[in-house]
């Protein structure tokens, strides 16, 4: 990653750059206080997940760090409570490396799952990457150089509208996590197209990865528990599947039911 002091994007410069962390180790704490102070953020901190979920109800952030070990609660019911009152960018510190540790957080609504310890660069350069993803709230925000997909796309059932953002499965509304949804639109875009994992983890990330940022095996397995969740909630069996298909060696496809 580039030495340097991170300059936030313009999405990130539409709202006021604050901060949450929510950490109950005073190192980690101060460590993460002095990285998001460096890269422009006026920071708040909280030592516990209850008072964590009330400072971001009270100052809705544009980014929060969460730990998952809190003395009261734990991270992930944090981050639930957290998706409740707030859309700010989520991203989940912890020391457990279980890949069902990752699954929970993102699917309790974190944007990204980042383990201990962590390298300060590397988050800063994440969380600079997550500014640049478009939220429903930030006027003009840019948008990551993909496909467009139609502004309705209809699947055997699944019904995805991009303009809305909401996607439903024979006539029920699932709800999808920021990065789930982003990650469908873009196999959507596509029918009947194997789309690499690289070029899925740049759905996520944008522009942070066109300049020539190494794409990591922890980027493509954060991918792939994304998509594991898509499935989980669109009820699509990867044993069986009605739209996303695994295609080995490469990444993932989606497929329009006849």
């Amino acid at each position: 990653m580039p030495a340097g002091p991170i300059h936030l994007s313009d999405a990130g410069a539409a709202r006021e750059r604050t901060a949450v962390i929510v950490e109950d180790d005073p190192d980690v704490r101060e460590l993460l206080d002095a990285v998001l102070t460096q890269a422009g953020f006026v920071t708040r901190t909280a030592a516990s997940g209850r008072e964590g979920v009330e400072l971001v109800r009270r100052t809705d952030p544009l980014v929060t760090t969460l730990d998952v070990g809190l003395p009261d609660i734990d991270g992930f019911e944090v981050c639930r409570r957290i998706r409740a009152v707030s859309d700010t960018y989520v991203v989940m510190l912890t020391a457990r490396t279980d890949e069902i540790d990752a699954l929970m957080g993102l699917d309790a609504g974190a944007d990204d799952y980042q383990t201990k310890p962590f390298r300060p660069r590397e988050l800063r350069a994440r969380i600079e990457a997550m500014l640049r993803r478009p939220r429903r709230d930030v006027p003009g925000a840019p948008v990551a150089a993909v496909p467009s997909p139609p502004p309705v796309a209809v699947a055997g059932g699944l019904v995805v509208d991009v303009s809305a953002r909401t996607v439903t499965v024979d006539g029920d509304e699932v709800h999808l996590t920021r990065s789930e949804f982003d990650l469908l639109a873009a196999l959507v875009s596509a029918p009947g197209r194997a789309m690499p994992k690289d070029a899925l983890v740049r759905v996520l990330w944008g522009d942070a990865y066109e300049t020539g940022t190494l794409v990591t095996d922890q980027d493509r397995r954060s991918v792939e528990v994304h998509l594991a969740n898509l499935r989980r909630k669109l009820g699509d069996e990867a044993s069986s599947p009605r739209w996303i298909r695994t295609v080995r060696g490469v990444g993932y496809r989606f497929d329009q039911p006849s």
